[in-house]
C-alpha cells in the first residue's frame, strides 16, 4: 500500500491555536491610565516647598559643624531619649 502526502502539507492545528491566543491576549490587554487629583498635586507642591527649607537647614547645619560652632545640648537629648521610652 502506497500513502502519499496529498493535501496534508504544512498544516499545523497547534500553530493556528497559538495565533489565535497571541491576537486575543493583545486585544484583551487594558491600557494603563494614572490620573493625580488636585489635591495630590497641591500636597506635592507644599512638600517642595519644606525640602526647600529643610535645605536651608541642612547649610547652616554643615556650616556650623565645619566651623565647630554646633553645640550639642546633652541634657536635651537625654530628656528627649527618656520622654521616648515612657510614651511606649
Amino acid at each position: 500500500m502506497k500513502i502519499n502526502q496529498f493535501g496534508t502539507q504544512s498544516v499545523n492545528p497547534y500553530q493556528k491555536n497559538y495565533e489565535k491566543q497571541s491576537v486575543q491576549k493583545n486585544a484583551a490587554q487594558p491600557k494603563d491610565k494614572i490620573e493625580i487629583s488636585s489635591q495630590a498635586k497641591e500636597l506635592q507642591n507644599a512638600s517642595d516647598a519644606v525640602t526647600g527649607s529643610r535645605q536651608e537647614k541642612i547649610a547652616q547645619l554643615k556650616a556650623q559643624i565645619e566651623n565647630g560652632s554646633y553645640k550639642i545640648d546633652a541634657n536635651h537629648i537625654a530628656k528627649n531619649i527618656i520622654n521616648f521610652y515612657k510614651k511606649q
